[in-house]
């Protein structure tokens, strides 16, 4: 399989998550400002995971460009990332039905840690593939932004025990940290041309 296959398999998945996400939104029942207030919660996790979606698709693609093979494996591994991804619409939903309950708000953390692992569990596979010394392994490195993005992930899960809006903080701060573009593969593919 070629790697823009797998790409264009991703981005439909994607596409479907984010179609799935947007028809989860309700409309508001009334025609003042007033009837947006019962929705904000739904509207704001709608956002928050789109952003997410978005990070995901936007790094998914960077990678795909570094890689030079495709094999089972990685087609494994992309597969395992599209399904939790797919995930997101359901735990979205939920946590903004629920904004303020313990549940939804520890789940969702669940899905975003299990997505994180899994796109490393692709990057690792790319790797694997490619080499030691291949530009996707050049680029990554050590890796700081993914490691500090998996303790923020089960610090917010174990803070949905304790305060719910405190562990959605900190799905926010995860999703500022990538929301900033990570150019390591950018610049490793421009130093290669």
């Amino acid at each position: 399989m070629t790697k823009t296959r797998l790409e264009a398999f991703s981005d439909a998945v994607i596409a479907i998550v984010i179609t799935i996400m947007v028809l989860e939104l309700k409309v508001p029942h009334g025609d003042t400002f007033a009837a947006l207030l019962p929705v904000w919660p739904i509207a704001l996790a709608y956002v928050l995971s789109f952003i997410y979606i978005g990070i995901y698709w936007n790094n998914h693609h960077h990678m795909l460009q570094a890689a030079r093979r495709v094999t089972g494996t990685v087609l494994w591994a992309n597969l395992h990332l599209m399904f939790w991804l797919s995930l997101i619409p359901v735990t979205t939903a939920w946590m903004g039905e629920a904004h303020s309950a313990t549940a939804p708000a520890a789940c969702y953390g669940a899905v975003l840690f299990m997505a994180a692992v899994a796109y490393t569990i692709l990057q690792r596979t790319i790797i694997a593939v490619d080499g030691a010394h291949s530009l996707l392994a050049h680029a990554i490195g050590r890796d700081a932004k993914g490691k500090i993005s998996f303790a923020l992930y089960l610090a917010a899960i174990v803070m949905a025990w304790l305060a719910p809006w405190l562990s959605q903080l900190l799905y926010v701060a995860v999703a500022v940290l990538w929301l900033v573009p990570d150019r390591r593969i950018e610049r490793r593919l421009a130093a290669e041309d």
